[in-house]
């Protein structure tokens, strides 16, 4: 009966490392052995090249967000495609930018220690030390994760949010990835930095639905703004727009605010307004410190940057981020 226990015992520690190998695996210094520069390499790089441009930081962090929402946070969101069938080639990344600079850091790093550093834990890195660059929250980011060679347009089509998300669509493409309401409001506080383009949300304001023209949601007297000054038509795809107007540098609690008063620039936005779970978590936020909104932040940054990495054996390292036999 002894032996029956222990064995049923082990049986149980080994199911339970299978399911929690991987995360295991991603450890604070990874790369401390074998490529001791590394994490140094990169923030060096943002340092001496994110003045020049500050927006970086918004479109880096959006990068790591929507790779880890497609097969895991495995870089694969940045493999180049002939027959234009990968993730970034999907509507939701056609507006991403970063690719070369992330590129450019990786061959510093293969020049520094070949086949070594992966191009997903790069991507991790440098969202977080681009946005603490720039005033922003730090956060702690483990590495160990590994490269995937499989990239499709479908999958990201299907599994990153669109702006145009209501509730129901914003809990269920989270819940896929593990991620519950609170990282939802948390995650979607990093719309407080950067911009977008008019044809995220043109159809707030000129094409909503077959009864009303305009988003009856959004604000009134934002709409005509954006109408007059900058969204002027249904059809323009090219004018930028903040996404958290006149504090779109700062990491701050300003987006949040906004949404409130119904000025979120997406549906998406607007939509946590519409859950009453979500709506209170917004209201503690903004009347609480920054310093509180900052640790939280990084909590779930923390955890997205966890969704289904590969480790160990799984997976590879690319040594070229856009090419994905390399």
């Amino acid at each position: 009966m002894k032996l029956l226990n222990v064995m049923a015992a082990f049986a149980a520690m080994v199911l339970l490392g299978m399911f929690v190998s991987s995360d295991a695996q991603l450890q604070m210094n990874f790369y401390a052995k074998s490529c001791p520069k590394a994490e140094k390499i990169i923030s060096d790089h943002i340092e001496k090249h994110i003045h020049n441009g500050p927006s970086l930081a918004a479109p880096l962090i959006r990068m790591h967000f929507h790779d880890c929402f497609v097969r895991g946070c495995d870089g694969s969101v940045l493999i180049n495609s002939t027959s234009g069938n990968a993730e970034k080639d999907a509507p939701p990344n056609l507006t991403l930018r970063g690719f070369g600079f992330v590129e450019r850091i990786k061959t510093i790093l293969e020049a520094e220690c070949p086949k070594t550093v992966s191009c997903a834990d790069i991507i991790a890195l440098t969202a977080r030390d681009a946005v603490v660059a720039t005033g922003g929250p730090w956060w702690s980011v483990p590495t160990g994760r590994r490269d995937g060679r499989i990239s499709n347009l479908t999958e990201a089509s299907n599994n990153i949010p669109p702006p145009t998300s209501n509730f129901t669509t914003l809990q269920r493409l989270f819940a896929n990835q593990g991620l519950n309401l609170q990282d939802l409001v948390l995650l979607s506080g990093a719309h407080t930095i950067g911009v977008s383009h008019c044809s995220s949300m043109n159809t707030r304001l000129y094409n909503f639905s077959t009864t009303v023209k305009q988003d009856p949601a959004l604000d009134s007297e934002y709409a005509a703004n954006l109408k007059a000054n900058k969204c002027k038509s249904l059809n323009d795809n090219t004018t930028i727009i903040e996404m958290d107007p006149g504090s779109r540098k700062s990491f701050d609690l300003s987006y949040y605010r906004l949404v409130l008063k119904r000025r979120g620039l997406f549906q998406s936005d607007s939509a946590l307004t519409t859950n009453s779970a979500t709506l209170k978590m917004i209201n503690d936020l903004v009347n609480g410190s920054e310093e509180k909104f900052y640790k939280a932040f990084a909590k779930s940054m923390e955890k997205m940057g966890r969704v289904k990495v590969k480790t160990g054996s799984a997976g590879v390292i690319r040594t070229v981020c856009s090419v994905a036999g390399s």
